[in-house]
């Protein structure tokens, strides 16, 4: 499967910054397949990305995202902004609908609880825990590159999910 995978964000604001840590390690594995995307914010440009793509990722933060993290499928919805700057991911798909004239690959967001967002913070405590969840669960995902199994997991609590994240990363170490 044809992944690209979107991390964005701002590591000058903290935990804004947990995107583009988690697109660096999904860099550093060297997956098969895999695009990565690293931007400060999503932008109309990156619609051209997902042309040839059989699915698509977006990582990022979110203020009031579930701990530890939220996955979930998303589809295309016109963006509400009134410039064509920092775009949601379901604002990328439509427009990669109405430029392309078909529709977009499947796409799916996995955003990770941030607390501290400041200019000049660093990454917190919590998001850190948060990163290494969102690594086991981009891991296992990974292992199971279909995108009926990323439906499935789309639909199962974070909680849940996160927790057999961690211990099939966990198991994994110890052989």
């Amino acid at each position: 499967m044809r992944l690209v995978v979107f991390g964005w964000g701002n590591d000058a604001r903290g935990d804004d910054g947990l995107g583009p840590l988690l697109l660096e390690r999904i860099a550093r594995a060297a997956w098969p397949d895999v695009s990565t995307i690293e931007d400060f914010q999503l932008q109309i440009e990156h619609a051209l990305d997902l042309d040839g793509a059989e699915a698509v990722l977006f990582v990022d933060a979110g203020r009031d995202t579930p701990a530890p993290f939220a996955f979930a499928e998303i589809g295309p919805k016109r963006g509400e902004s009134h410039t064509t700057h920092a775009l949601a991911p379901e604002a990328v798909l439509d427009v990669y609908a109405r430029s392309l004239r078909r529709s977009p690959p499947p796409a799916f967001t996995l955003s990770m609880r941030g607390e501290s967002f400041e200019l000049g913070d660093s990454l917190s405590a919590e998001a850190r825990e948060r990163l290494e969840a969102g690594w086991a669960f981009v891991q296992g995902l990974m292992a199971e590159r279909s995108i009926e199994d990323w439906r499935r997991k789309a639909g199962e609590p974070a909680r849940r999910t996160a927790r057999e994240s961690a211990r099939k990363s966990k198991s994994g170490a110890r052989k």
